[in-house]
């Protein structure tokens, strides 16, 4: 089993936390965005996964190392694969061509979802999927009697279908998928501007195969700063559950209310954290008042009063009450 994962876009409403970090390697809850998806992916799969295949952007080494680490995370080989210019989103799984083969699974790295489920190997397709209230932004499905999906439908402007495409698909043939992409390139073949997965579903499906709607218990989101910290909130809630402290933690004079993660070197003192904060390596808190939050590494909170805010890494807040989306290396003062 192989797990592409396209990641090169540029994370626009991401921004100012994209500047610096691409969007797929902005933590929540502790680890990387990513991380979080092949983990879960991971675990979902009884087969062993042999690859991990990233297409990512021009990122640098150092991201490119941490994405090979999370692959061996898993057991599994990392691969890195660019694409250059922004094509759809069939063009960016092609980029990564070499690992389409056998059983894969395609997951964009947008994209946290929860599930209690092992995948079944034996279906041609699983197309996950979960209700939205506003179609329009994303590709959707028709679903028959026989739960098989009859349609795929790229962003329709009219209610057709409130099954959302979340951005995970299996596929137990990686050469057909190859093929029936390499088909809309060659030909030129092209939806609202872009070569598009859906259309490459619905001349699979169109030439037989079955493709069945996956359901997942929970799809989160990590589309801007507001959906992130949302996220945070939530992943805290199922995998932590309670307080996730490094035993190297310096809490002075202070209130830890779970759920929260508090990584290495990090100080506390005379504040109340939680619930909901994430705080990434070596930040100090220090008489602030902080919950519902991400703070990357680094941070230095002082007389603040801060609740659904995203700060990046070696930022500095001091001072009064605030909703803040700060970016690396800012500097907030009253």
């Amino acid at each position: 089993m192989n797990i592409i994962v396209p990641m090169a876009g540029m994370g626009k409403r991401m921004r100012p936390h994209t500047l610096t970090v691409p969007k797929p390697l902005v933590a929540v809850a502790g680890k990387p965005i990513v991380q979080h998806l092949v983990e879960d992916i991971a675990a979902m799969c009884t087969e062993k996964i042999d690859e991990v295949a990233f297409i990512i952007g021009d990122f640098g080494q150092e991201t490119e190392a941490r994405l090979l680490d999370i692959a061996a995370s898993i057991g599994a080989k990392g691969k890195i694969f660019y694409q250059t210019e922004a094509l759809g989103t069939a063009h960016a799984v092609h980029c990564a061509k070499e690992c389409l083969k056998g059983n894969i699974i395609v997951a964009f790295a947008d994209t946290i979802f929860r599930a209690d489920f092992k995948l079944d190997a034996s279906k041609d397709g699983v197309i996950w999927v979960s209700k939205v209230e506003n179609p329009k932004q994303f590709g959707v499905v028709l679903v028959d009697e026989q739960n098989q999906i009859r349609e795929f439908i790229e962003k329709p402007q009219e209610f057709i279908s409130d099954l959302a495409i979340i951005g995970i698909y299996y596929f137990n043939d990686g050469e057909n998928l190859c093929k029936e992409i390499e088909y809309l390139l060659d030909n030129d073949i092209k939806d609202k501007g872009e070569y598009q997965l859906t259309n490459a579903l619905e001349n699979m499906k169109n030439k037989g195969l079955r493709f069945e709607p996956g359901k997942v218990d929970e799809w989160l989101d990590c589309g801007n700063k507001n959906a992130t910290v949302f996220t945070n909130q939530r992943v805290l809630e199922i995998k932590a559950g309670s307080a996730s402290i490094d035993p190297s933690v310096k809490v002075e004079n202070s209130v830890i209310i779970p759920p929260v993660y508090i990584a290495k070197g990090t100080e506390i003192i005379n504040s109340v954290v939680g619930p909901h904060v994430s705080l990434g390596e070596s930040c100090r808190v220090e008489h602030t008042l902080i919950n519902n939050s991400i703070v990357q590494q680094e941070a230095h909170l002082e007389s603040a009063n801060i609740s659904n805010s995203m700060l990046g890494r070696n930022s500095v807040v001091k001072g009064r009450a605030r909703d803040l989306s700060v970016s690396d290396y800012s500097t907030i003062e009253d």
